[in-house]
């Protein structure tokens, strides 16, 4: 049994990446249709499917497939995602609903911080703190419950404008939906870097320099708007050139994949870079709606791939030693969602539906909280500090990805944005 186990493992290893990504694929599909079957979103399907492949449950992926090889995977797969959402935000929606989305994005982001780093205080002073409590709380806890919140303020937007589109969503809701999600990892990285440097001040005893902190971030941000809508005009003055659907599929994939790769050469952000060309391509380019169609047509297979791999990064072995730390993660950060998102609602005079429901489309949360938590370990090694970070971060999108998608859905139905008949027909 050794000797066939140490086989398989030998012939796993000649296999080129390619055949992991087909497999991905195939998988995917299947998980998804499965998921149909038992009335669940198809993006339950697809973690699913993931998670049987991961390393910490069949280990048909390996560590270095899931963390580095099919890294492109992931890449490709958000930079699509991201400038369909751009797409989204038509002008006219934007003009008539900016009010409400720059409120909501503004309450519901700065309450997930707020509410998950006080949560995260709480249960570091009663649970973790030992001996001298006020250093080892300003020193290490601390700093760790600011960075950790200032990454709960994201939200997933693959996950997101997969159910919407699965659903056929439309209205007042998903507009909102899309234009806060858009918005919110911009306001998610300014959070994140401002975080970062007062925590490494805190670690090591320094005064935090606050404008220093800040500008980094907002520089970053700038290139990235400043991209996208260079990006987007390129894509006008060659769009009237191009004849065909092959071929207007290749030029859309080849501005959407430039734009993420120069973002990232930049140390700018793919996915906001993305998302602005999206918007300069959906409001300023004649005939636009053919020009997302053919995205569109790739995009199932492109979440498919990428809710897959997600899923084989989820390491069942982390709940074993940050399922409570995970849990506090979760909860405070859903707490910071439902509550902001509904105060920002009232603040900007938002429908009824807005109110009630939109919090719970704004629950899922991974590739960008997985990027961000990745980032923070670069930044501050491989210590004690980061591996319980780390591991509480991880352990709460494992809960988020499998949990989230139904709130989502709950949220489009009952706001009835939904096509009519769709639940029924699953």
């Amino acid at each position: 049994m050794e000797n066939l186990f140490q086989s398989i493992l030998s012939f796993q290893e000649t296999l080129h990446p390619l055949t992991y990504v087909g497999l991905l694929l195939l998988l995917s599909y299947t998980g998804g249709h499965l998921a149909n079957a038992l009335k669940a979103p198809r993006v339950t399907g697809y973690l699913v499917a993931g998670m049987v492949l991961s390393p910490s449950v069949t280990g048909i992926l390996t560590d270095s497939l899931v963390w580095e090889e099919l890294n492109a995977v992931t890449h490709i797969a958000l930079a699509v995602i991201a400038f369909s959402i751009g797409g989204s935000l038509e002008w006219a929606k934007v003009k008539r609903l900016g009010k409400q989305i720059l409120w909501i994005t503004l309450t519901q982001g700065l309450a997930a911080f707020v509410l998950a780093t006080l949560a995260l205080c709480v249960f570091f002073v009663f649970f973790r703190c030992e001996g001298e409590i006020s250093h080892c709380f300003r020193a290490f806890y601390f700093p760790m419950a600011l960075v950790i919140g200032a990454i709960c303020a994201a939200t997933a937007p693959a996950a997101t404008l997969a159910i919407v589109h699965e659903y056929r969503a439309q209205g007042p809701l998903t507009s909102i939906l899309l234009g806060v999600v858009a918005l919110d990892d911009a306001l998610t990285i300014l959070l994140y870097a401002s975080a970062v440097g007062i925590a490494q001040s805190f670690v090591n005893y320094e005064v935090p320099r606050l404008l220093e902190t800040l500008l980094k971030p907002g520089l970053s941000v700038l290139i990235s708007l400043a991209l996208g809508s260079a990006m987007g005009g390129l894509v006008r003055l060659v769009a009237r050139r191009v004849a065909g659907r092959e071929a207007m599929l290749g030029i859309m994939m080849g501005v959407i994949l430039v734009t993420g790769g120069l973002a990232s050469s930049l140390e700018a952000h793919p996915l906001l870079a993305n998302m602005t060309a999206g918007f300069m391509v959906a409001n300023f380019v004649r005939h636009h709606e053919d020009l997302f169609a053919v995205v569109e047509g790739i995009e199932e297979p492109v979440f498919g791939m990428f809710f897959a791999l997600a899923g084989a990064h989820l390491d069942l072995k982390l709940m074993e030693s940050a399922g409570l730390l995970a849990l506090v993660i979760t909860m405070g950060r859903f707490g910071g969602k439902l509550l902001g998102s509904r105060l920002g609602g009232e603040i900007s005079h938002a429908g009824p539906a807005v109110k009630r429901y939109l919090g719970y489309a704004l629950l899922p949360t991974a590739g960008v909280t997985v990027g961000l938590v990745l980032e923070a370990q670069e930044t501050f090694g491989s210590g004690e500090f980061t591996r319980t970070m780390v591991t509480g971060v991880l352990g709460s999108v494992m809960i988020n990805e499998l949990l989230t998608p139904f709130f989502v859905r709950f949220a489009l139905f009952r706001a009835g944005e939904a096509a009519p008949g769709l639940l029924e027909k699953e």
